[in-house]
């Protein structure tokens, strides 16, 4: 095509990308790390076949997910000089445009389209006779939830029970009740003349498969497919798209299995995990450069997830090294906001942008903490993903449900806490995170009782809009941003704060299976692949949900950051070679065969830790640990295992980077007690040895 310069699209390439541009392979699959630039391999690569002529751009089509995507793939076409000819957009999108036309050809009335599934759900529902008020447990919003799942895997309300039974799906109804309430949705849809955002793929796929003429004339303007984010394929999506392809092969997909975090919707990773033996034929090209994080933060982001395909089964860092990851433990949720907000204003250095920094958490609930601290700090904040907390719809709903703007806060509060109590925990993810979201409004109740003694509700929504005002989406251009972990997905930040690793939110607690907990795994990943520069993590000992406050356990994939961390520290192996692997296995081994007791030592196995451990000294350790542990209200194990005392007494460590070194002693347990634990060291002079 005139006008494109071949050889700029190549400058600046690495090696593997210029393949995964230049290739003649198809259909082909690029497996494109985090940050390993697959945006720009996968535009670029739509520019060069337009440009060297094996692709006319009047038959092109770039596939993606969101409309944030499709207008960022949109923007990059148009810079390199292809955006005129070539069709991008969502799935959604594009069948939509696709669906009216074969309507048009059919003299077929198009149907109205339905934008939201829960009003229409919630009266449906009611007139089963079931309430679908706030205080119940079934929520319109989890019923639309459930009906996209099985739209997404092309299951009928006649086939829901049997799939619902062989996907073990924990709904909102019985299945039997939510396949009558899915049957009667679909026909009340069909008596009013509408179709839903799901019915769009279905009925486009089905149009192809049943119209040979119009599937024909598809698959003529559409030559040459091309798909961003190929992992978060659902079955529908799948069926359509071969339905675009027919028997053809130029094919380009592009995906990341590590970042699979959306199969509680339909996606499917398999999709893309299970192309080469899908497509026997095919070219895999992967990219395996991170141009993203340093070393040391990818060097966490490894540990948490087994290697992949590459040259080292690890991202590659080609960023220079940065500062080693920091992990914090806090006493109580409260304390790890304000201090996060110090520590984010701390690094605001002039001139430089708030934007700089985030701060990701699992669930949208968690964020309303970071709110109050960072308004009550004068940092602008900017929620993404859920929305700010006072325009989620759950909280408007429950406001509204106080009672009277002049009547006792107290009575409705107390209402809303015991519905919260009584809701069932088997609902799935949509319900968990709004009972979270509720949970949160009745502890924020609470705080503004103990300040207004005849608290109104009317005085309790004032409050709250003064504390938790919310912008408008374009009111604040710089913003620290609070985030999940699914709404960060595809941004970056130089700084990242991940607050709230905890037991029973990472992973969340109704991952029950091995399936759910590995997208739980791989969710981590996403957030901690999310940072540049610097990687803050932190938990809470307490924290408190509606009325209630709950001691909490570090989640146990941070002892895999603490053990990358440690391996760091040591300085003995650069992220990425074999050696680091090695010294990440020994990290990892010293801190398992500690919990048997036994450990590797010298490279053999069975010798007891701590067998020459000081007497004197492991009794002072001993003494100390039942004092800390009389403080703290807990066990003396939860303070420090025997097997660490002896550890430490064995060694006699002087400093903190001594201490770290130990077997079972990570920073979180340095941070907290190994000033103490060095104190008693230096106290006991035993036999003399240094």
């Amino acid at each position: 095509m005139r006008g494109i310069d071949v050889n700029a699209l190549l400058e600046g390439l690495t090696d593997r990308q210029a393949e995964a541009v230049t290739t003649t392979g198809a259909p082909l699959c690029i497996l494109a790390g985090a940050g390993s630039g697959k945006t720009r391999v996968l535009t670029r690569r739509i520019a060069y076949r337009v440009a060297t002529g094996s692709a006319d751009p009047r038959h092109v089509l770039a596939l993606t997910f969101t409309r944030k995507a499709a207008t960022e793939l949109g923007r990059r076409l148009e810079a390199l000089g292809v955006r005129t000819h070539v069709t991008a957009g969502t799935f959604h999108a594009l069948a939509y445009a696709q669906l009216r036309r074969w309507w048009a050809d059919n003299d077929r009335r198009p149907p109205v389209l339905l934008e939201r599934k829960v009003g229409l759900l919630a009266r449906l529902h009611a007139s089963s006779g079931a309430s679908v008020s706030g205080r119940a447990n079934v929520q319109p919003v989890d019923l639309a939830a459930e009906i996209e799942w099985a739209k997404a895997r092309m299951v009928g309300p006649d086939d829901y029970e049997a799939a619902a039974a062989r996907h073990r799906r924990s709904a909102p109804l019985s299945p039997a009740a939510l396949a009558s309430l899915y049957r009667r949705y679909e026909v009340e849809k069909q008596r009013r003349g509408l179709v839903d955002f799901d019915d769009l793929l279905i009925g486009l796929a089905r149009a192809m498969g049943t119209d040979a003429e119009f599937a024909a004339s598809q698959r003529w303007r559409f030559r040459h497919l091309f798909v961003d984010e190929f992992q978060d394929v659902n079955p529908v999506q799948a069926t359509l798209l071969a339905g675009w392809r027919g028997e053809g092969n130029d094919l380009c997909v592009v995906g990341d299995c590590n970042q699979a975090i959306y199969s509680w919707n339909g996606a499917d990773p398999a999709q893309l995990r299970d192309f080469k033996r899908r497509e026997p034929g095919a070219t895999v090209v992967v990219l395996d450069d991170n141009f993203r994080s340093t070393p040391q933060i990818l060097a966490v982001a490894g540990s948490l997830i087994p290697p992949g395909p590459g040259r080292s089964g690890r991202l590659r860092p080609r960023r220079p090294d940065g500062p080693l990851p920091y992990i914090r433990t806090f006493e109580r949720d409260v304390d790890e906001a304000r201090s996060i907000a110090r520590l984010v204003r701390d690094r605001h250095a002039p001139g430089t942008p708030w934007s700089q920094i985030a701060v990701l958490t699992r669930t949208n609930a968690q964020l309303v903490a970071f709110e109050e601290a960072f308004r009550a700090g004068g940092i602008p904040v900017r929620v993404r993903g859920g929305g700010a907390f006072l325009e989620r719809p759950e909280v408007k709903a429950a406001l509204g449900e106080l009672g009277r703007p002049d009547g006792a806060l107290a009575p409705g509060l107390a209402d809303m806490a015991a519905a919260v109590r009584q809701g069932s925990p088997e609902l799935g993810t949509a319900a968990e995170e709004r009972r979270a979201v509720l949970e949160e409004l009745v502890r924020l109740g609470h705080d503004y009782l103990a300040l207004e003694a005849e608290a109104s509700v009317a005085g309790f929504t004032a409050w709250l809009a003064a504390g938790l005002r919310s912008e408008a989406p374009h009111a604040v251009t710089d913003a620290v941003d609070l985030a999940t972990f699914h709404a960060a997905k595809g941004l970056e930040w130089p700084v990242v704060f991940i607050a709230g690793l905890e037991r029973g939110l990472v992973p969340i607690s109704h991952a029950t299976t091995d399936e759910a907990r590995d997208e739980e795994r791989r969710l981590l990943y996403v957030a901690v692949t999310r940072a540049e520069r610097e990687l803050h993590c932190s938990w809470a000992r307490q924290r408190t949900f509606g009325a209630r406050s709950l001691r909490r356990q570090a989640s146990p994939w941070l002892e895999e950051i603490q053990v990358a961390r440690a391996a760091l520290a040591a300085g003995e192996a650069h992220p990425g070679s074999t050696a680091w692997r090695s010294r990440l296995a020994d990290e990892r081994a010293r801190l398992h065969g500690l919990r048997g007791g036994r450990a590797a030592v010298g490279g053999r196995t069975g010798v007891k830790i701590g067998s020459a451990a000081d007497p004197g000294l492991l009794d002072a350790l001993k003494s100390w640990r039942a004092e800390a542990a009389r403080a703290g209200g807990v066990p003396a194990y939860v303070v420090f295992h025997d097997t660490t005392l002896a550890a430490v007494a064995e060694a006699r460590p002087r400093t903190q980077t001594a201490l770290l070194d130990l077997p079972g002693l990570g920073p979180v347990k340095a941070e907290r007690y190994g000033d103490a634990l060095l104190a008693v060291i230096a106290a006991h002079k035993g036999d003399g040895r240094s």
